[in-house]
């Protein structure tokens, strides 16, 4: 396996979505990770005419993963954005875990996008962080 390989795919579910993401990095894995939930949510973005930052934390890894996927939805449900292009500038660890990252993308617009599945939220069913291969698993509730 090249340690430059990035991306997503789903994992067979019964009824919601199981995404495997993975990365040279923790960094990249979770960036590919939010680009799986925003084409779960919208088919076809590709412009970048917005940045936004976005911080999440967590005690631990699942919970930062977890908030990570949570404060990306919203940013979709609230804020109407849709990613195109995410990068993981850090994630550290103090008394917490702590990430840091910039969003490219654009607005959502109805009828311009073609909408993909509805995601109600992120969940800890089936999560599963390997820092070794810097993958991560989760499951989206659809």
């Amino acid at each position: 396996m090249s340690m430059s390989r990035k991306g997503f795919h789903q994992l067979p579910h019964m009824a919601d979505i199981y995404i495997e993401a993975y990365g040279s990095s923790l960094e990249e894995a979770f960036e590919q990770a939010g680009l799986a939930l925003f084409k779960t949510l919208v088919l076809n973005a590709s412009e970048k005419t917005v940045s936004v930052t976005v911080e999440a934390r967590g005690q631990d890894l699942m919970e930062l993963l977890y908030d990570w996927l949570e404060k990306l939805l919203h940013k979709f449900e609230i804020d109407n954005i849709v990613a195109t292009e995410i990068k993981v500038n850090k994630i550290t660890k103090n008394s917490e875990y702590r990430l840091e990252a910039t969003l490219w993308g654009e607005p959502y617009n109805r009828e311009k996008h073609q909408t993909g599945t509805a995601v109600k939220s992120p969940t800890y069913a089936l999560m599963e962080i390997d820092t070794e291969k810097n993958t991560v698993r989760f499951v989206l509730d659809i």
